[in-house]
């Protein structure tokens, strides 16, 4: 690669510093906190998040998702039931999430069990998503092979004639997954690689915060 070598890109973090004395005793709340901050912060698209699943040829497998809402039960993301995270996590109902917010260097770990939403909170949410998107639920059949764009955009247009005039259902392979926590780690760059990391971990149904070594 031409350049400055992969070896000797680095960077100091300087900006914050975490304690255990800083941080609110619900991960949720202090996850609110942080993404809040992002926010202020013009981090483009905080809510993206690294979600990495198990296959079933024992490979993890991550990817880039948007994160739809948090709550005390979870973190919530939309997709495609048949696409390769769908049938990862139909084999493997678990998953981690990564958060990097570099304005603010600062990352955040999930991870813990996956469910399906009900119906109902799928449909609640896919009849405010702008028609676009709508449609491209219906178009695409997420992680299969196609041989090439035209194929997409043949399939839009007949969709977009089927459904003219008229509001657009749910898929039934499309909706949410709920992600719940059983370990959430918060991590702030330090300088000297001496980064600050503080993890959540549930313990039966109280969270335990403790400080891990960088």
């Amino acid at each position: 690669m031409a350049g400055t070598k992969l070896a000797d890109l680095r960077k100091d973090y300087t900006l914050n510093g975490l304690s255990k004395q800083d941080v609110l005793t619900n991960p949720f709340k202090q996850f609110e906190k942080w993404f809040l901050e992002a926010q202020s912060a013009e981090v483009i698209e905080p809510n993206a998040m690294v979600l990495s699943t198990l296959g079933e040829d024992g490979y993890p497998h991550g990817r880039v998702v948007l994160l739809k809402e948090v709550d005390s039960t979870g973190f919530l993301f939309y997709t495609n039931y048949n696409s390769h995270k769908g049938a990862d996590l139909k084999i493997h109902p678990v998953a981690s999430l990564t958060f990097w917010w570099s304005a603010l260097e600062r990352q955040v770990r999930v991870t813990g069990p996956v469910e399906r939403v009900q119906d109902e909170e799928s449909d609640a949410y896919f009849s405010i998503r702008p028609r676009g998107s709508q449609l491209g639920a219906w178009v695409s059949e997420q992680s299969e092979v196609i041989e090439n764009r035209s194929f997409l955009t043949e399939r839009l247009a007949h969709l977009e004639q089927r459904f003219q005039d008229q509001p657009i259902p749910r898929p039934p392979h499309w909706g949410g997954y709920r992600v719940t926590p059983i370990e959430i780690e918060f991590w702030q760059g330090r300088p000297s690689r001496l980064h600050d990391r503080i993890r959540y971990r549930l313990e039966k149904t109280e969270w335990k915060i403790e400080r891990l070594s960088p």
